[in-house]
Parts: C-alpha cells; structure tokens; sequence
C-alpha cells in the first residue's frame, strides 16, 4: 500500500480533456451563434443624432426624388432613346438601389436603442452594397467607351453602338459586380467572429467586420486585394485610355464651338467618376487607426455620390433640360 502510486492524474486528465473540448467547442461554435450586429454609427454627441438624421433624410429624399425623375424623363422622352441615355438610365437605377441598402437602415438607427442588424440582414446588406457598386464602376467604363465612340468615330456611332452591344456592356456589369459580390461576402462571412458584435460603422461593410474576426486574415486580405486590382486597374485603363483618344480627336477640331461641344459631352461623366473613385481611393487609403475618415469617405460614395450624379448630369445637360421642362409642361397641361 505504501508503495502503490498516486491515482490522481486519473481524475484531472478527464477533467481537463473536457475543459479543452468544451473551449474547443465554443471556439467552433462561435460563429454559428451569431445571431446579430449592433452598428455603432459615428461617435459623435447624442445631441448631434438628430441634426446627422435629418442630414441622411434629406439626402435619401434627395437621391430618390432625383434618380425616378431621371429615370422617368429617359423613358418618357422619345429624344433621349440613344446609348448615353441608356446608360444614364442604369446608372440612376444603380445609385438608387444601393444607396436603399445602407441609407434606410442608418435613418431608423438614430432612433433606435439596439441599433442591431440581423446576421442575415447584414449578410444581406454587404452582398447587394458591393453587387452594386460593382457594377456602377463596370458601367462607367461602359458610358467612357461609349463616349469615345461617339467622339472619335461619329459617323460608325449607331452602328457601333448597337442596341444589342449596350445590353451586353450593361449585363456584363451586372455579372462583375455578382461575382465580386458573392466573393467578397463569402470570404468575410466564413470568418469566425469572436471579439465583439460591434460594427464600428453606420452599415456592414467588410472592414469593420474583419475587425471583429480572431481568424488570421493575411489570406482574406491578399484575395481582397487581388480582386479590387481585378475590379478597378480595369475600369481605369478603359476609362483613361478613351479619355486620351478623346483630347487627342477634340484637340483636332479647329473651330472653338465645336471643342466645347465635344468637351460638354465628357465633363458630366468625367464629373461622375471623379466623385466615386476620389471617396473609393480615400476610404481604402484610410489606415485602420482613423475609422470615422473611413465613415465620412463611405458616406461620400453611398449616399453623396448618388445625390450627386443625376444633378451633374441634369445641370451640364440641355438636352435631359429640354425634357424636363417638356415633362413639367405636360403635367400643367393636364393640371
């Protein structure tokens, strides 16, 4: 008996193999029990909620008043049945449909307590933000193109830009933007999230949630990466490329109206992209020390920019001017 061995590591390994399973099985489960977000907004005083509320109201009215206007005027208006009307006409549903995703949730956060976004809601919301925008890059190298054509090759511009040509540019952005989509959403939605719910940001987006993630990102970041250089070196080159061909033909116009007319036809467009990819380079630029310069470059390009484009569009255009004013009179008429 007095030289039997102590039993007492019979007991413990049990005990602390089950200890190890049971934080093993939390640390899997982790991420299959989130059921939500809180959105932490900006960090500013409670006082200044309402004056940021009525900020975001009046620029949602803004953005949905003006892009259904343009919308109705391109369809409305036999004149503006040409492939830059066409385009315009996307790319007002574009900015109308992606700016709904993040700018009614924001509103209803000012005043709300929990400020909370299903996992769902959230999965949802990061899907169709980058499906959209996505897509509204594709579609301006699009509308460059098309302006290049109709600039350097007037006379082939009917029948290069086709009707069937203009569909296949416009669902060909679509299908960019939903595979970069569902990458971009399934990458940042397998990691696992175990620091906290809190989304520092006023939407779900896939930097402030891989902040939350304890999942070793290098990989998720270089893919991420690969895929904005996949997205945007592209869109860029056409864009630039059409640009330099266009100075170079408007250049050989000898007459001054005729450079400005040629000119006129860009600036609108030129105006649009500088606009989105300025907030786009900025907010990627932004280190993650400084997340509410992040905040204000998002807030550029998911609700100013949609505000935005229609009224650059509207203001340098005689011709969307010429069919408003013919759409006003119509319904004075019918008054």
């Amino acid at each position: 008996m007095l030289g039997s061995k102590p039993r007492v590591h019979l007991y413990i390994l049990p005990c602390a193999s089950q200890q190890v399973s049971t934080m093993g099985d939390r640390g899997a489960s982790n991420h299959s029990e989130m059921t939500d977000f809180i959105l932490g907004g900006f960090r500013v005083r409670p006082e200044l909620h309402i004056l940021l509320f009525l900020l975001f109201l009046f620029v949602y009215a803004m953005i949905l008043l003006g892009n259904v206007g343009m919308m109705a005027i391109i369809m409305t208006d036999p004149r503006l049945n040409t492939p830059m009307y066409f385009f315009l006409g996307n790319l007002s549903f574009i900015d109308l449909f992606y700016s709904s995703v993040i700018a009614p949730k924001a509103i209803i956060n000012f005043w709300s307590e929990s400020k909370s976004i299903s996992f769902a809601g959230c999965v949802a919301q990061l899907f169709l933000f980058a499906l959209f925008i996505v897509t509204e890059g594709f579609l301006l190298a699009a509308m460059a193109y098309d302006r290049f054509i109709a600039i350097c090759n007037p006379l082939l511009y009917s029948v290069q830009m086709s009707t069937r040509l203009c569909t296949q540019l416009v669902a060909g952005s679509y299908f960019c933007g939903c595979i970069s989509s569902v990458i971009q959403t399934s990458m940042t939605f397998t990691l696992s999230f175990c620091a906290s719910r809190a989304v520092d940001h006023f939407y779900c987006d896939s930097r402030p949630l891989q902040r939350l993630s304890c999942s070793d990102l290098f990989i998720h970041r270089m893919i991420s990466f690969s895929l904005s250089c996949i997205i945007i070196l592209p869109t860029i080159i056409v864009i630039i490329v059409s640009y330099m061909y266009i100075v170079s033909t408007v250049l050989k116009i000898h007459s001054i109206e005729g450079r400005k007319k040629a000119f006129s036809t860009c600036s609108s467009h030129l105006g649009v992209v500088s606009v989105l990819y300025g907030a786009v380079f900025f907010m990627y630029l932004t280190p993650d020390r400084f997340p509410e310069l992040s905040k204000v470059a998002s807030l550029c390009y998911s609700l100013v920019t949609p505000m935005l484009n229609h009224l650059i569009y509207s203001l340098r255009n005689k011709d969307v001017q010429e069919a408003l004013k013919k759409l006003l009179e119509k319904k004075n008429i019918s008054l």
